[in-house]
């Protein structure tokens, strides 16, 4: 196949194209690096399957050639406000990127006949009411709260993916991908587990906010890559959960983090942070990516976080 990925120099889009391209597919990145990174497709640069082309995908797109897959994943995605790479510091970009350019997006695909994956998120389902979240939930979300530039971005995405299936036809898949670690994680990006590595192998205390019983569920990116490439390839139009389904604490996770690291400096309790419509449980029901992908997570946190030391080591010059 022939697959536009946009968002590809950022931390999910760049391990997609790393996948595509091992299973012998010819890959076009597109990304403006606002959050995304050249350095994570340095090491694509003379493979002859892929492409790049530097373009904001909220402007009309043009891509030559015959494309027979659409992959949306151009979005920031940090959640952090003291992080300039954090949604909240990129409101109009984050909403663009979601409104206009699923639009633009969504052209190419029907122009080309292409089938189209959006990359959706577990926060459509904001502050659940009820957990693990299935599919078929509708969520909790602030329309104006200090994350809705992000979470009704995607809400609203998917809902025009489902017109452009709907009435134009389009073949689509859409994933709604839940909280998920590796390599090529910005460590200035806020998200808890760069934070809780990059503390702990400085040997500072782990900095939990409130009382730490706020929960997540961890994918390896290995795991959701090969989750998201499978959804790709089957006939699932309905949203498919992709994640790990074994929920813990954030407490929890400090303390995990601290033994697997060796650090002596414990864990630091912080007043809750202002941000706003924090979920305080997040887990994906992932009954569907079962039945339908034949697909679950294989690699345990342990195995996971053991497995990205090298890389925030050597991104904290500590190797």
């Amino acid at each position: 196949m022939r697959i536009l990925v946009t968002g590809a120099a950022g931390f999910l889009g760049s391990h997609l194209c790393d996948r595509l391209l091992s299973d012998g597919h010819q890959v076009i990145g597109m990304d403006n690096f606002i959050t995304g990174r050249p350095g994570n497709l340095e090491h694509l640069a003379a493979n002859p399957n892929f492409t790049f082309i530097r373009h904001d995908v909220s402007n009309f797109i043009f891509v030559p050639g015959k494309l027979d897959a659409v992959m949306h994943f151009a979005s920031p995605a940090s959640p952090n406000k003291e992080s300039p790479f954090g949604y909240p510091n990129l409101p109009i970009q984050t909403m663009k990127a979601g409104a206009l350019g699923t639009h633009n997006t969504l052209g190419v695909a029907k122009a080309n006949g292409a089938r189209y994956l959006l990359a959706s998120t577990s926060e459509i389902y904001g502050d659940p009411a009820i957990n693990p979240q299935p599919e078929t939930y509708w969520g909790n979300v602030n329309p104006i709260g200090p994350r809705s530039m992000y979470d009704e971005a995607k809400r609203f995405a998917e809902a025009l993916v489902t017109a452009y299936h709907d009435f134009h036809k389009v073949d689509t898949r859409i994933v709604r991908i839940f909280n998920t670690y590796g390599t090529r994680m910005r460590l200035d990006d806020g998200r808890v587990i760069p934070n809780f590595i990059e503390q702990a192998l400085n040997h500072n205390p782990l900095t939990v906010y409130g009382d730490g019983a706020q929960t997540r569920s961890f994918c390896y990116v290995d795991d959701l890559i090969d989750g998201i490439v499978r959804l790709l390839q089957s006939d699932e139009t309905r949203p498919v959960n992709i994640g790990n389904p074994i929920e813990m604490s954030i407490l929890e996770l400090a303390q995990t983090i601290n033994r697997i690291c060796g650090s002596p400096a414990g864990i630091i309790m912080k007043p809750t942070l202002q941000l706003g419509n924090d979920p305080k449980r997040r887990q994906p029901d992932i009954s569907r990516a079962r039945e339908v992908l034949g697909w679950e997570p294989k690699v345990s946190l342990e195995e996971g976080i053991k497995a990205v030391l090298p890389y925030f080591k050597e991104q904290l010059n500590l190797l």
